[in-house]
Parts: C-alpha cells; sequence; structure tokens
C-alpha cells in the first residue's frame, strides 16, 4: 500500500491494511497499549501498529518515513529514555512477533524480536540449552541484544552479541536485509552494540549453549562497606562460571528475611553458575563465608529459574545513572553505603557487575560494543512516586554517580537514560563511533531511526 505524504494517517486504512492490528487513542486498549515500563513516560501516539512478520514492518517504516511521523520501535518496553513509545507518532510495537525455531542439531535459535528474554530462556531450558541474556524475564530480547547482552552468563558465554550468528533486519528504505559475516558484514558490525539506529531487527539467530542446570539464586547479606568489598573480590577471584549481580539497597519487608533486617541496608546477590552443583557449591562458598546469610536461595536450578516471577514491579518515577568501573575498595564501597542511605525515595539502589571471562577475550574492534576490558559496571537509582520529587531525586543521582566516577569515560547504551548526546558519545570510543555514524549515513541518511540513543549520519 502506498501512504499519502502527509504529516496524517488514516487510521481506517491502516485497520484495514493490518487486519485491525492497530490501536489508536479512540480505542478502549489505547492508555494500557502505550504505556512502558517506566510509568512516568505518559506520550501519546497517533497510532500503536502490531506487525507480525518482516513485511509488515518494512510497510510501517514505509508509513513512517512517507508521512515524517516519528517512529517508535518496541520490543518489550523497557527503555531508561522512553524511546519504546512516540509522543504524536507511530509506535511500531513487535508483540505480536515472538516465533521461535530451534535448530538442536546445529544448536542454533531463529526468534522474532517480540519475545522476552523469559520466554525465550524458558522455551529453549526445556532442550536443556540456553542462551545469555540480562537479568529480568520481561525485557524484550530486541533492544536487549541490540545493545550488548550483559546478565547472568557474561563471563562464561560473553555478552548476547558474542552468541548473535545473524539477524533479518528492514532497513530505512524498506529493505529487509539478513546480515551477518559473510552478508552485510557492516551493519552486523553496527547492530552488535550500536542499538536501534540501524533498522529494525525483525529476528534474530542465536547461538545455543547446553546447560541443562546451574546453581543459582538469591543470596542476601548485610550491606555493610566490608561485605560489599569483599563480595566484588570474591566474584572477580571466582571461576568464570560464575557471574554476579550485587544490588545494595535498604531492605523493603520481604517476607523471607528476618524482621530486624527490614529498613537495614542489604546487599542482595544474585549469583549464577554454569555448571553442575559439586563445583557450584565450591564457587559459592566465598560468597556465603563473607557474613550470615540473612537469606540464602541459591541452589541447583534450571537457568530458567532465574527469570521468574516474570512479574515485575511498577515504576512510576525513577532517575538513574550508569558507569563503568576499575575497582570496588573499601572507600568506594563506604562511598556506597553513604550516599545509600542518605536517600530519601522509597527505594534506592546501587548495582555491581563484575564483568569479564569470555566478554573480555573478544576483541573490542569486534563489535560496536567496545568495552570489552572494563571490570565492573555500576549503576546507581531511585524510584520513587511523585513527579515533583525529580529534581532532588536527579541531583542525588548526579552527585552518587559523580562520587563513585573512576577511570576512562564509558557507559553501556542500554542503560542509558534520557542524559543527553554526550552521554550517548561515552558509550562508543571515537574510532566506533566514526565507524558506526558512516554506516548510519549509508543505511539511514535522514535519521529515520532516532527514537534510540541516537548516532546521527555522517557529513
Amino acid at each position: 500500500m502506498s501512504f499519502p505524504s502527509t504529516t496524517s494517517i488514516s487510521i481506517p486504512d491502516l485497520r484495514d491494511d493490518f487486519d485491525g492490528r492497530v490501536t489508536a487513542p479512540e480505542d478502549a486498549g489505547y492508555d494500557q497499549a502505550r504505556r512502558l515500563f517506566y510509568g512516568k513516560f505518559d506520550r501519546r501516539p497517533a497510532a500503536i501498529v502490531r506487525p507480525t512478520g518482516a513485511g509488515e514492518v518494512a510497510r510501517v517504516v514505509g508509513l513512517a518515513r512517507e508521512t515524517g511521523l516519528p517512529l517508535a520501535v518496541r520490543s518489550g518496553g523497557h527503555s531508561l529514555a522512553g524511546h519504546s513509545v512516540a509522543e504524536g507518532g507511530i509506535v511500531l510495537d513487535l508483540s505480536e512477533m515472538t516465533a521461535l525455531e530451534l535448530d538442536l542439531e546445529r544448536r542454533t535459535a531463529w526468534a522474532q524480536t517480540g519475545l522476552t528474554a523469559g520466554a525465550y530462556t524458558a522455551t529453549v531450558g526445556a532442550q536443556g540449552l540456553a542462551t545469555g541474556f540480562g537479568d529480568t524475564g520481561s525485557v524484550g530480547i530486541g533492544g536487549l541484544t541490540l545493545g550488548g547482552g550483559v546478565g547472568f552468563l557474561v563471563r562464561k558465554h560473553g555478552l548476547t552479541i558474542d552468541n548473535l550468528l545473524a539477524a533479518e533486519l528492514v532497513t530505512a528504505d524498506g529493505r529487509v536485509l539478513e546480515v551477518d559475516d559473510e552478508r552485510h558484514p557492516d551493519l552486523f558490525w553496527a547492530i552488535r552494540g550500536g542499538g536501534g539506529n540501524f533498522g529494525v531487527a525483525t529476528r534474530f539467530q542465536y547461538r545455543l549453549h547446553e546447560l541443562p542446570s546451574i546453581v543459582g539464586g538469591m543470596l542476601i547479606l548485610p550491606g555493610s562497606a566490608e561485605v560489599i568489598e569483599g563480595l566484588v573480590a570474591a566474584a572477580e577471584a571466582a571461576p568464570e562460571a560464575l557471574s554476579a549481580i550485587a544490588n545494595i539497597m535498604v531492605a523493603p519487608p520481604m517476607p523471607f528475611l528476618p524482621p530486624q533486617a527490614h529498613g537495614k541496608l542489604i546487599v542482595m546477590a544474585l549469583l549464577a553458575y554454569a555448571g553442575d552443583g559439586e563445583a557450584g557449591e565450591r564457587a559459592v562458598a566465598p560468597f556465603r563465608a563473607l557474613a550470615e546469610p540473612l537469606a540464602d536461595m541459591v541452589q541447583p536450578m534450571s537457568y530458567a529459574g532465574l527469570f521468574e516471577p516474570a512479574e515485575d514491579m511498577e515504576v512510576v518515577e525513577e532517575s538513574a545513572r550508569t558507569m563503568f568501573l576499575d575497582a570496588v575498595d573499601r572507600a568506594t564501597a563506604e562511598t556506597i553505603v553513604e550516599h545509600l542511605q542518605a536517600s530519601t525515595a522509597m527505594m534506592a539502589v546501587a548495582q555491581l557487575r563484575v564483568l569479564g571471562g569470555a566478554m573480555a577475550r573478544v576483541p573490542m574492534e569486534a563489535t560496536a560494543f567496545a568495552h570489552r576490558q572494563r571490570r565492573i559496571m555500576a549503576g546507581v537509582g531511585s524510584v520513587y512516586e511523585l513527579a515533583q520529587d525529580r529534581p532532588a531525586q536527579e541531583a542525588w543521582a548526579d552527585g552518587f554517580a559523580a562520587a563513585l566516577r573512576q577511570g576512562d569515560p564509558g557507559v553501556y547504551v542500554n542503560f542509558l537514560g534520557d542524559e543527553g548526546p554526550e552521554r550517548v558519545r561515552e558509550a562508543y570510543p571515537e574510532p566506533t563511533w566514526d565507524r558506526l555514524a558512516e554506516i548510519k549515513r549509508r543505511y539511514d541518511p535522514d535519521n529515520l531511526f532516532r527514537l534510540n540513543q541516537n548516532i546521527p549520519p555522517a557529513a
């Protein structure tokens, strides 16, 4: 169908063209359909379209190109910057594109990008297999993969993009391309860390790893500076099969915590040892020895079990910052404790992820994600309810991040909020940025795909 060159669209025509899979402002389900994980983004798109395959995606891209309306691409709707919905524009909602085809002999999977990490992991896990994503089941695999993918298997099997074999991509001119190391290798390089700047990813082909079970789960320890420093040291010394994500926070009244721990600072460590029970127990022992655990749920389990329950808390307002660190010594740990104790938010968290292992062995120039040698990824954030508290919470997050910052600038693009173009530049070293901008010029010279952590096309 050829759409008129105008800034308005005909909703009846759109419904006819997409078999009714369109939601408009007057529809009963509109508010739910435009809602994101982060509730503070209250944007009203002109239409939300749910395609079922690459051909329909190309038609939506063509509509955006011809009308000039902003185009938002939504996989799971977890964009920290709210890029999954466009004010007055078109939302390309991939939620009906959930096909997953396994090739058990070759250990590969083709997955449409409307799948969530939890749904994919549960399906392949039933075959004793896994691909590493992030740490939250409801996140869509589309945006997660395009930014890099740092999760529970990062030290054992690398980033998600290190296990990406090919992709199906709809470009700004409406072409449907299959990209890999041999077909459009420049584009394949760019989408491995460059985000949604180069097209709409409609399918990914992933490598599958045998992982019948893990030793993993939640270990909660007292949140002292000594424990924080010791946990990071234990994670760095652990075998590569073990990845750890430590959330340091004031304990909410969780039923499995002793009442005396409520309101006190805790370390909620999420551990995953990708291997058998006995070796996993040995790998976890140093973490348990840091202090008397307040709760210990680490046990042999399926890898998919780490992504349950799939339900997330509702986040209305959040102020967050992310960075890479070179080390967490006692002084850094004390800084974390001080800033968390000073928070006035309903929830304040510092997150530490120890990197290295398989991720660090991939050459920096091999993908657009270039932070291969950084040792620790840190994030700080607060969750609160009232928009009027935002200035104070943003100032707290800025101050906390400034107090932690060390080493060269750098940031993981998937954890960026709406922080301005200079912060986007920090996600890519200069040679990487220049190469991405040149590829952007070739494939999207008019910057149609701009609702993202944007890389403008080279002049």
